[in-house]
């Protein structure tokens, strides 16, 4: 699958408005995630097409599908130690793996009867799962909610070592795009092109609490 992209612009009018949606560029095979890493590390990932070199396999990392996020979280790429903005992409299967495996960051008590027993669930899980307001280019709250996922210990390691199909640094696209921004010339702004993400487990959407499913 290759790096693809959309007016932004466009794209807004067919995402959900609000609630809590999985945004993601996927085809049959693979599913784009975003992280961003100061340029030893990046660069390295980069190159090698894995996680390696100064990235820690013991600690927490999260990804984002949504790149929109991403944007916001790096402030398109000039926050600190997030200047190479990476476009990362992994086997579908695995990625689903992850979904499935995911935690809630936050007592649901749709979900669990007591506060401890989701505490238990947090504390077994390799998976954390944090929804939070989407932002656009300039970094408004949206009414939509977008998802990240906090990847520990066993699954830290394999998506690290064995899930990564090929890692693209996008930091030259993402400056462009800032400009446009920075402009305020939306009308210019290209954005990777995505859509609602199909969770075909309805079980899993569920534990998910997805609101918008494909």
């Amino acid at each position: 699958m290759s790096f693809s992209t959309s007016p932004y612009l466009e794209q807004t009018l067919r995402w959900p408005r609000r609630g809590r949606v999985l945004l993601a560029q996927y085809d049959d095979e693979s599913v784009i995630v975003y992280q961003a890493y100061r340029p030893s590390l990046g660069h390295w990932a980069a190159e090698h097409g894995y996680l390696g070199g100064d990235f820690s396999l013991n600690r927490m990392s999260w990804i984002k599908p949504g790149f929109m996020w991403m944007m916001y979280r790096s402030g398109w790429g000039t926050k600190p130690n997030q200047e190479v903005v990476l476009s990362i992409r992994i086997d579908r299967t695995a990625f689903d793996t992850i979904l499935s495996s995911a935690v809630l960051s936050s007592y649901d008590p749709q979900l669990y009867a007591t506060p401890e027993e989701w505490r238990a669930d947090v504390a077994r899980s390799d998976v954390r799962l944090q929804w939070d307001p989407d932002h656009g280019p300039t970094g408004g709250k949206r009414a939509r909610r977008v998802i990240q996922l906090g990847l520990r210990r066993e699954m830290i390691r394999r998506y690290a070592q064995d899930w990564i199909l090929e890692i693209t640094d996008i930091s030259d696209f993402v400056s462009e795009q800032r400009t446009h921004v920075l402009a305020r010339d939306l009308d210019q702004l290209h954005t990777p092109t995505e859509s609602v993400y199909p969770v075909a487990d309805e079980a899993v959407a569920f534990r998910l609490r997805l609101d918008h499913n494909a």
